[in-house]
């Protein structure tokens, strides 16, 4: 790395819910700021007005900060390169472009969208390309500015040269040649004023001071046009870095039908923001040493342009689900307690009857369990919210209902002596309950299946011993004698 300073810049547009490729966009982005001692700019490319979607900008900002990549420059922070929306430097781009004119780089075009399709369909028919003809190419511009002036859509296009080669070095995939005759004259200014993509983030870029551009692979096809207007603009390009696409397990591009959600939805479906930064850092980079888990702080620290792929990384919902479930195990006891904490308090308002050290017991119990924290409390639930089981659950091997009103009755008694035992722990409980097994010929599982289903209400539960421990005897009497109430 040169002595260059650092200064990428993360510039969605606000047309959805950020998704997991631009999220992971913003990733590399943080990591390589960070790993450099630079800067990481968010910018918001809202100039096409039609696709904006109310609510996405904010959804924008608070995946970020929900992930935890905050921004040096961008909305609600400032910087010295703003406003940090495009729409609100729409005088710069009209700066550039009449010099573009002026300079005889660009020209107006005033060819509706029904005459651009009646060339693309002449040109079909001819067998040609489809692509725009240069029309206006040559056009006297006092009469292009008379159309606008008639109230006729003008927009601006480059004047893109006829012949040659342009090229660029793509950090990762090496120096990439594109022939200009196949490029059209592109449009650079809408008919609205506003500015292409194309024009917005080559000024943008520029008049931000972006030393790097780490972008999708499919903006490479893009980049001779961007290069063409740093050339008449008389501006050095930054380096340029295009991360590789993320597919499906079908090698389609990735969407909701592949199990992957907005950024928002995994918030809310109770994954952990170091787990996702974690996955999406795996998919198109290794950090080396096949090394799977990382910290934020890893990312950062080990992040290398050398270790991004250029091959198509695969979307694997079971695989984040893990990493999710390795970062939820490998949290601080207390700060997981306070989550299950809050979980229950969302939930119930029964959590003042569990004590804070029993939270503590309770993150023991499952923390080995669950894979996303949504899962807290359907598996909790029963410390708090009993629930009846089902008439089919309460069963037992081959057993009648009348050998099962015995089985039960017996075991509240057998609690009730318990009960009197001073300084009682889940091991005389688990005593009680497989003596109780061996006694009665029966089945540990058939056996302590019917007793978990009676006290819990479920067939899944916590480690039992533990939760009955947990719950108290005297409530796993009172749920057992519900139980006893409903056997006919």
């Amino acid at each position: 790395m040169n002595n260059k300073e650092v200064r990428v810049r993360f510039a969605p547009s606000p047309t959805g819910d950020p998704h997991l490729g631009a999220m992971r966009t913003a990733l590399f982005n943080w990591a390589f700021a960070k790993k450099n001692n630079g800067k990481f700019i968010l910018r918001i490319e809202d100039t096409d007005r039609n696709r904006l979607v109310p609510g996405s900008t904010e959804n924008i900002i608070e995946g970020l900060k929900w992930l935890n990549l905050n921004y040096d420059e961008g909305p609600g922070v400032g910087g010295d390169y703003g406003p940090y929306f495009q729409s609100e430097r729409k005088n710069m781009y009209a700066e550039i472009v009449n010099k573009l004119l002026d300079d005889g780089n660009a020209y107006m075009c005033d060819l509706s969208t029904e005459d651009l399709e009646k060339i693309r369909n002449d040109q079909k028919l001819k067998g040609l390309p489809p692509g725009y003809n240069g029309f206006s190419r040559n056009r006297p511009r006092e009469e292009l500015e008379k159309s606008k002036k008639d109230g006729k859509p003008v927009v601006v296009r480059l004047k893109v040269p006829l012949s040659g080669n342009i090229e660029f070095n793509d950090m990762k995939r090496g120096m990439l040649v594109f022939d200009l005759s196949k490029i059209d004259d592109f449009i650079i200014l809408k008919a609205d004023g506003m500015p292409t993509y194309h024009l917005a983030s080559v000024v943008d870029d520029t008049e931000m001071k972006i030393s790097h551009v780490l972008r999708g692979e499919e903006w490479i096809s893009s980049t001779p046009k961007h290069l063409l207007i740093y050339n008449f603009i008389n501006q050095k390009p930054p380096e340029f870095i295009h991360l590789p696409l993320i597919f499906g397990k079908d090698k389609s591009k990735l969407s909701k039908r592949h199990g992957a959600s907005s950024v928002i939805e995994y918030k809310n479906q109770g994954l952990l923001p170091d787990a996702l930064l974690n996955y999406l850092a795996l998919l198109g980079w290794s950090p080396g040493n096949d090394i799977e888990i990382l910290k934020p702080s890893d990312i950062s620290n080990l992040f290398e342009i050398r270790g991004l792929s250029i091959s198509p990384s695969i979307f694997d919902p079971e695989k984040l689900s893990w990493i999710n479930g390795v970062h939820i195990r490998e949290m601080d006891e207390n700060k997981l307690s306070t989550i299950i904490k809050e979980k229950v308090n969302l939930n119930s308002n029964n959590a003042q009857n569990i004590s804070e050290s029993d939270f503590i017991k309770i993150t023991s119990l499952i923390r080995e369990r669950i894979k996303s924290l949504d899962e807290i409390y359907p598996l909790i639930k029963f410390f708090f919210e009993y629930e009846k089981p089902e008439n089919e659950l309460i069963k037992c091997s081959d057993l009648n209902n009348e050998e099962i009103r015995k089985l039960i009755k017996d075991l509240i008694n057998d609690f009730k002596q318990l009960e009197i035992k001073k300084n009682k722990t889940s091991s005389d409980i688990e005593d009680l309950l497989r003596s109780n097994c061996k006694e009665l010929n029966l089945k540990v599982r058939d056996y302590l299946s019917l007793v978990r289903n009676c006290i819990t209400g479920s067939e899944i539960s916590p480690p039992l011993f533990e939760a009955i421990e947990i719950l108290g005897i005297n409530e796993a009497i009172n749920r057992l004698n519900s139980c006893l109430d409903q056997i006919s």
